[in-house]
């Protein structure tokens, strides 16, 4: 199976989105796809950023259209996208510490997980999935993966071990282009700006969608007014 590209955009604790988009992608070849978006770089971008090692999609310098384009351009190379997004007000109660969302690190555990999920079950042999690497409160990087491989291994052939890799987006091109794929979802959940314009471009490459926690607060209410 290909390499598993993931990275996020948004705040589960901060109030500056109403959403947390979890994204990844495969693609046939990720140097392939390296070398293409660092060229699109180098010949598109403004001059001050077509060095720089990493150039995100929230970058100020950029305008929508460039980034319209961009998205375009990375569609064009065969991306293949499975996400999961959820509101954050529809974050459940086990995350939260009166009222406030407290247990970020277990919950973006679990997005993962519910994201990877997407892609199961496969009967490939090899089951690689590279994330930008980030810091998880009150998970440690060795639960993380313990976590993420549980969830993983009863759907996966037997002997099959899955890798889970953290790295710096900064020397990783393929995380750069889940950084940019996430950013144009995220601003097409979050209403902003392109938004519609950029999920026409995307919408042939997602392979699979899902919202996260979507009933859980009318479940919650719809059990509490049947209890006697």
């Amino acid at each position: 199976m290909p390499k598993i590209y993931l990275d996020e955009s948004g705040n589960l604790t901060k109030g500056n989105g109403q959403y947390f988009v979890v994204v990844s992608y495969t693609v046939g070849s990720p140097d392939r796809v390296a070398k293409a978006f660092r060229k699109w770089q180098h010949s598109k971008f403004p001059r001050k950023l077509r060095d720089q090692t990493e150039v995100k999609f929230n970058d100020p310098h950029l305008t929508d259209d460039l980034r319209l384009k961009t998205i375009a351009f990375l569609c064009r190379q065969d991306v293949r996208i499975f996400y999961t997004y959820l509101k954050i007000g529809n974050i459940p109660e086990k995350f939260r510490k009166r009222g406030v969302v407290h247990e970020t690190g277990l919950l973006y555990t679990e997005i993962v997980a519910a994201t990877l999920d997407l892609y199961l079950p496969v009967t490939e042999r090899e089951f690689v999935v590279i994330r930008d690497e980030r810091s998880l409160k009150g998970v440690r990087k060795s639960q993380f993966d313990e976590m993420i491989k549980v969830s993983l291994l009863p759907h996966l052939p037997a002997q099959t071990v899955p890798q889970i890799h953290a790295v710096s987006s900064v020397s990783n091109v393929p995380v750069q282009v889940a950084d940019w794929l996430c950013g144009a979802l995220a601003r097409y959940h979050e209403q902003k700006s392109e938004g519609e314009a950029l999920h026409q471009q995307l919408r042939n490459n997602i392979v699979q969608e899902k919202e996260l926690f979507s009933d859980y607060w009318t479940k919650r209410w719809d059990n509490k007014k049947d209890l006697p």
